[in-house]
């Protein structure tokens, strides 16, 4: 479909969609186009194995071809007394003491895994020339909050105790992620500056989930028939949240934390067509006022989830490279500044 000519990928999406003073790209409108066409349910509409099975199934079809050449090591991270998985990426002939990227994918903590952002990650190791190091933290409602927040501390403490191992400078270390894996990317960060020790030097986040406990303007713009809808984060919410209280922690809502001074330096991306737009360039503004270096990047005609849309046009593609240019001219800096110390 996307092969085809202009007029006709046009045809077949409908006239351009306009919302908010925005349009969104041909790209991006084509996709759920495809998605009314083949009438697929949402994820929210059976149970989390369903959900599962069905994302395995058909995030096939965006993922588009292994991205190459990229290394990979199946790594097991402790936690708790017990293992999660991760998977270490590391770009064909990168040198050793090169940054690292720990890396948590989204799925609004029910679903997702490493494979889901296979193709994400090689992306970001080769176009960004890091370590990326994708964790497989365990999902809800089976493990419910705060445990996903528990293994990913884990998993940054891991990639720091064991930088040489992974290969990786030790001074150059970024957390990153996606929907609800830039939630847990965000609170690691937090957690790390209040309670001390090492930190990430850098927080890479995708349209991050950063407030459960509020309504918002993108909420009631954008919560039907784009992609991610109001009905699917209610449903990740519930799953995730045994309490309501828990939706006022700030390890479950960062948005919420009173301090955020002290953050690492963040590229924060935000889709324009997507209900979490807004929470998360609030979260962006709050980092600027408590002096965090911040690059705010609004791609403005996209949808919740590009990240994951590498094998179909090529708008996707190049808010991805965009991002992966920021990690590696940040990393870059970073880890040249820690010599010169």
């Amino acid at each position: 479909m996307y092969g085809l000519p202009y007029r006709v990928r046009r045809l077949i999406a409908g006239p351009p969609l306009r919302l908010d003073g925005l349009e969104l790209a041909l790209d991006a409108q084509l996709l759920l186009r495809a998605n009314e066409l083949a009438n697929l349910p949402p994820l929210s509409a059976g149970a989390p194995q369903q959900a599962r099975a069905y994302l395995k199934e058909n995030s096939k079809l965006v993922l588009g071809p292994r991205i190459e050449p990229v290394d990979t090591r199946d790594i097991r991270i402790p936690v708790d007394g017990d293992e999660i998985g991760a998977r270490l990426y590391v770009p064909t002939g990168l040198p050793t003491g090169s940054p690292l990227l720990v890396y948590f994918h989204g799925g609004g903590f029910v679903v997702g895994d490493i494979e889901s952002h296979d193709n994400t990650c090689r992306f970001l190791a080769r176009h960004g020339r890091v370590r990326v190091l994708s964790v497989d933290y365990r999902l809800a409602p089976e493990h419910p909050f705060p445990v996903p927040v528990d293994d990913a501390l884990a998993a940054f403490r891991f990639a720091h105790a064991n930088s040489r191992e992974l290969g990786a400078n030790p001074n150059g270390i970024a957390v990153g992620g996606d929907s609800a894996g830039g939630n847990l990317a965000t609170v690691v960060c937090q957690v790390t500056a209040t309670e001390g020790g090492p930190k990430p030097v850098f927080q890479l986040l995708f349209y991050p989930a950063t407030d459960a406990t509020r309504s918002t303007r993108s909420k009631e713009l954008f919560g039907k028939g784009l992609f991610l809808t109001q009905d699917d984060i209610d449903w990740f919410m519930g799953h995730y949240a045994t309490r309501e209280e828990d939706k006022r922690d700030p390890r479950y809502s960062p948005l919420l934390a009173e301090d955020l001074a002290g953050q690492p330096p963040a590229y924060l991306a935000t889709a324009g067509f997507d209900p979490l737009r807004d929470e998360g360039e609030t979260y962006a503004d709050r980092l600027r006022a408590a002096g965090v270096p911040v690059v705010l990047s609004r791609q403005a005609d996209l949808i919740h989830g590009y990240v994951n849309f590498l094998g179909i046009g090529n708008r996707f593609r190049e808010a991805l490279f965009e991002a992966a240019g920021a990690l590696r001219a940040a990393l870059e800096i970073t880890v040249r500044e820690s010599v010169a110390k």
